[in-house]
């Protein structure tokens, strides 16, 4: 598997540096960073590279051998062109994606149907759901995202997006909606501050209680791909990540599910199911 060593020499001798490198999913990427930061402090002589570019870049990269680890907020099932047969799926988190609007738009909660109606172009001004009058401006994630899929998989149920605007930077999308009058789109939960205004679905709010307990839909898994059964420092950093003190310590702090909380369970088509005891 694809990874680099480094040679340092000093006056002491010489020390060897290996790292790995992690690509694909923005909503994955904060975790994975700090992850890699905290396994480093352990491990010092091991790096971890992280980088974006979004689901599909993550799993076309991993099918190619490519790089050490292929992040995804979708089963590789779910990706066209890619062969899930070779990949082994290392689920690490979930993570909800939340509809967020320019903090002047009046209107706290949408139902689903109402969302879709939105982003489908059926409903253009706020008026129509509750808020003032004001032109309703979409910002969508660029194709090939994952976040753009869990939640186009999870609100749209098979309507298309309306043409608009689209972002491949999940911090660019939430500059946008600040700076943007009428502003809507949608952010992983690790994301949201306080420059945007999340919006309740039917009631709901976003909260990790209720993404554990499937109150709030919208929501996915934080896949980590390799290309075939993982060996070496690839091997023990994700084992580093499924540690208690990892799930407990950095996963639920920025605002990620541990798995082992999740009472109930999707697969890639979508079915949802409670599991008695987490999901492993």
């Amino acid at each position: 598997m694809f990874s680099s060593v480094f040679i340092l020499a000093g006056c002491k001798g010489t020390t060897s540096q290996q790292t790995i490198t992690a690509v694909g999913s923005s909503a994955a990427q904060p975790l994975v960073e700090l992850a890699g930061e905290e396994f480093t402090k352990s491990n010092p002589n091991e790096y971890v590279n992280v980088q974006g570019g979004g689901t599909g870049t993550g799993l076309s990269q991993i099918q190619q051998g490519a790089v050490n680890i292929g992040n995804s907020d979708l089963y590789a099932e779910q990706k066209k062109d890619i062969d899930a047969t070779k990949l082994v799926d290392h689920r690490i988190a979930a993570v909800g994606m939340v509809p967020v609007v320019n903090k002047d738009v009046k209107v706290k909660s949408l139902t689903l149907k109402q969302l879709k109606q939105i982003f489908s172009g059926q409903v253009k001004n706020w008026k129509q759901v509750g808020g003032q009058d004001l032109p309703i401006t979409i910002i969508n994630r660029a194709d090939g995202s994952g976040t753009r899929s869990s939640f186009e998989s999870d609100v749209m149920a098979g309507t298309p997006f309306v043409r608009a605007q689209e972002q491949d930077s999940s911090g660019m999308v939430r500059q946008i909606v600040y700076n943007t009058a009428g502003a809507i789109s949608y952010l992983a939960m690790p994301y949201l501050n306080d420059t945007v205004k999340t919006i309740n679905v039917d009631g709901v709010k976003p909260t990790i209680e209720n993404i554990e307990t499937n109150k709030w839909k919208i929501w996915s898994y934080e896949h980590l791909y390799t290309n075939g059964k993982p060996t070496g420092m690839t091997k023990r950093f994700l084992d580093f990540i499924m540690t208690d003190e990892v799930q407990k310590n950095v996963v639920k702090k920025m605002n990620y599910v541990p798995m082992k909380d999740m009472q109930y369970q999707k697969d890639y088509k979508g079915n949802v199911t409670p599991v008695s005891k987490g999901v492993k």
